[in-house]
């Protein structure tokens, strides 16, 4: 099958199917439990009702979809980790020994590594299957200095993501999807696309990332309001802010939102970074917003503000903070639990139990 093109996804996005939601809370009234007694699992059950044109729901094959990239922006200072830890952890993550390995096999989720534009060449890594190659550069641009990006290399990164959700779902049969993020200084990025398109203050959307001190914090603020100032980004047109002020990895997450939006299959949206592609996602086309789960709260302060922006209600807050896609692969298991909830438990009639009508 020929790729996909942005515009073709963009067009061809359909809204959640109204009916069959509204079967579904005709099923969950069904049910051997008092009405709606299982609460937002129950709501969370309709949700993928609509999404997947089925009152029983199925999530069994799941994946993470990690994108990697190196954030031009990062020689400003705004981490407090050097560059090369992206690739380290981009190493980790390939031979099974990072958080998000070990999560991901909790849930019985696969991980798919993907390189979006991280500053190296991992030719073993692709050869073996653990990576996929869609690097689009070999990191982004310096946004305090210019925009991180042309628009032709923003249209890449999201078809890259376009590219590999499409491969998860029509080849492995996935029917869960989990966004992922890795690399360092890309929470500037996220909160320059927050304050943008969710109209924030920089102060408001800017945390201090990996760990830095009060006066790393301040620095990354400038940073931010400079490049915001410098390049002018245009919050109604999330290309314009993807290419601005954006990263690699955040298109290529943004892709991946919009590409399982396409095949109507739910997405969880993990942490800071893959909120900010889930902006990115919503602005380009604001019906995608229907296939996105909200997987988690980060310690972020911005990531409460990204929820609010999505009017999203996040299903954990275990103080996480590290990306990966972690908290994804965590929620996974109540989403899980939510198709269960609409496919197992008994109806009054089938478990023959009298209803209090």
């Amino acid at each position: 099958m020929a790729n996909l093109t942005l515009d073709t996804v963009l067009n061809g996005i359909e809204p959640a199917d109204k009916a069959w939601e509204e079967k579904a809370k005709a099923r969950v009234e069904a049910l051997a439990v008092p009405p709606w007694s299982l609460g937002r699992l129950s709501r969370l059950g309709v949700r993928l009702a609509g999404m997947q044109r089925t009152v029983h729901p199925d999530v069994t094959r799941k994946m993470i979809i990690t994108c990697g990239a190196d954030e031009g922006v990062a020689e400003e200072g705004v981490s407090a980790f050097p560059q090369e830890v992206t690739q380290e952890m981009l190493r980790n993550i390939a031979c099974g020994g990072a958080s998000i390995n070990v999560l991901s096999k909790a849930a019985g989720a696969q991980v798919r590594l993907v390189d979006c534009g991280v500053k190296g060449d991992f030719p073993e890594l692709i050869e073996k299957g653990v990576l996929v190659d869609k690097k689009v550069s070999y990191g982004s641009q310096n946004m305090r200095k210019g925009p991180a990006m042309t628009k032709a290399q923003a249209v890449a990164s999201l078809e890259a993501g376009i590219d590999v959700a499409s491969d998860a779902i029509e080849k492995d049969g996935i029917q869960l999807l989990g966004t992922g993020d890795l690399g360092i200084g890309n929470t500037t990025p996220s909160a320059a696309i927050l304050a943008v398109i969710g109209h924030h203050s920089v102060e408001d959307a800017t945390g201090r990332g990996t760990g830095l001190d009060d006066k790393g914090l301040a620095n990354k603020i400038q940073v931010i309001k400079d490049a915001i100032a410098l390049n002018q980004p245009d919050p109604t047109d999330g290309l314009d802010v993807l290419a601005k002020v954006g990263g690699f990895d955040i298109g290529g997450i943004a892709g991946t939102i919009l590409g399982a939006a396409y095949h109507r299959t739910p997405i969880l949206i993990d942490g800071f970074i893959s909120t900010a592609g889930a902006l990115i996602a919503k602005t380009l086309c604001p019906t995608s917003a229907d296939y996105m789960i909200a997987a988690h709260k980060s310690q972020e302060p911005g990531h409460t503000l990204m929820w609010q922006t999505l009017g999203q209600k996040p299903i954990l807050d275990l103080d996480m903070r590290l990306g990966e896609g972690t908290g994804a692969a965590v929620a996974m298991h109540i989403v899980e639990c939510a198709a269960r909830t609409m496919n197992d438990i008994l109806t009054f009639e089938e478990a023959a139990v009298t209803n209090k009508n």
